[in-house]
Parts: C-alpha cells; sequence; structure tokens
C-alpha cells in the first residue's frame, strides 16, 4: 500500500468514525427519556411528592423539557434534560427514602 492508498484509507475511516459520533447525536434519546419517567415514577411510589417535592417538581420540569425538545428534534438536548430529569428523581428518591424534607433554599 502506498502512502496516497493510506492517506485515502485514514481519510476514509476517519469519516466513519465522524458520521458514527454525529449519529448518535441525531437519535432520539429514547433510553433517557424511558430512564427519567420511570425514576420519577418509583420516587411518587416512594412518597416524594410529600418527601422531596421540590426535587420531584424539578424532575417533572426537566422531563416535559426534553418532551418538548424531543418533539423540536432537539436531539441532544432533549438528552440532556432527561438525564437531569432523572437525576433530580433520584434526589427526590433519596429523601423520600429517608423520610426528611429537603433544606431549605436547596432548590432544583
Amino acid at each position: 500500500m502506498n502512502s496516497t492508498q493510506l492517506t485515502s484509507s485514514l481519510q476514509g475511516l476517519l469519516l466513519a468514525a465522524a458520521l458514527l459520533l454525529v449519529g448518535c447525536e441525531t437519535a432520539p434519546p429514547v433510553q433517557e427519556m424511558s430512564d427519567a419517567r420511570q425514576a420519577i415514577a418509583v420516587a411518587k411510589e416512594a412518597g416524594a411528592e410529600e418527601f422531596a417535592a421540590i426535587h420531584l417538581k424539578a424532575a417533572e420540569f426537566y422531563l416535559k423539557s426534553a418532551e418538548e425538545k424531543l418533539v423540536n428534534q432537539q436531539f441532544s438536548q432533549a438528552r440532556s434534560d432527561a438525564k437531569q430529569a432523572k437525576m433530580k428523581a433520584l434526589d427526590a428518591l433519596r429523601f423520600a427514602e429517608k423520610r426528611v424534607d429537603p433544606i431549605p433554599g436547596d432548590t432544583p
């Protein structure tokens, strides 16, 4: 293989890798949305509406934002919001399981 063929092959591999990365960002965040919804449901079952309302509301806010961005095909932003929703829901679950109110001023 001469240097021209090697360079051409390397360019082809780099292009394929770039397309693969771009493809990941253009796919809807199906798993992340599902994870967020499930985390919110579990938090509610654990009593988050009473013991961690601030975190639960934040989770629901991020999920709603993710759903809106999904409709607008802003998949990267929707993925980010879905991950935030899941994290807030897990915070709500943690507080609900401890049965303590969050610290005043601890906002989403």
